[in-house]
């Protein structure tokens, strides 16, 4: 049995991750193309630079790009690539400090992506029960996730993780205001 672990992006893993943007996976489900071009070109400048960008506690990068090519701040933020002795897919995770609350051009805390080959082995509910005890390190009483209103697949992994729906709503303008659902998952005790 293959057991799935979540590694610090290295340039050891490079190539089986730059393997997976040459066929057509992106990190980006929204972005996709776009977003899988763009980390196909900053590879090719500097690998080791694109590498440590996946890293980010500290919010050190530049800006983030939205779909409709406007920017926004970054906020503190890591990627683990999915590992099972290839590259399987990322998640990443993004916070501010001090608050839980995000602000409205950042769709959730958590974000994941595995590659069409790997699917269907519950990698992404394994990555987000793992992703979820570095939220509950830093502090965070719970974390928002969220999918598109046909995103069945993404629906379940977070539900299998302790997700509740909490609302249908709009996405900013910047995501064209398509309409999502927003999940979150406590980390902490509410009391009731």
């Amino acid at each position: 049995m293959t057991t799935l672990m979540l590694v610090k992006p290295s340039l050891v893993e490079l190539p089986s991750y730059k393997a997976a943007l040459e066929a057509g996976w992106s990190p980006d489900n929204v972005r996709k193309t776009v977003a899988a071009n763009e980390q196909r070109e900053r590879i090719a400048t500097d690998a080791a630079a694109f590498v440590a960008s996946l890293d980010d506690p500290d919010a050190a990068g530049g800006p983030i790009p939205l779909p409709d090519g406007s920017f926004t701040t970054r906020l503190p933020s890591i990627v683990r690539w999915m590992w099972d002795g290839e590259f399987c897919g990322s998640i990443g995770f993004r916070w501010q400090r001090d608050t839980a609350v995000l602000p409205p051009q950042v769709l959730g805390h958590i974000g994941f992506s595995v590659v069409p080959w790997k699917r269907g082995r519950g990698y992404a509910r394994l990555a987000l029960m793992q992703i979820l005890a570095d939220a509950r390190q830093r502090g965070l009483p719970y974390v928002e996730l969220t999918t598109d209103p046909d995103n069945a697949a993404s629906q379940k992994v977070i539900a299998a993780c302790d997700g509740e729906m909490i609302e249908r709503f709009r996405k900013v303008a910047a995501y064209d205001n398509a309409e999502a659902l927003r999940f979150r998952i406590q980390l902490t005790d509410t009391g009731t």
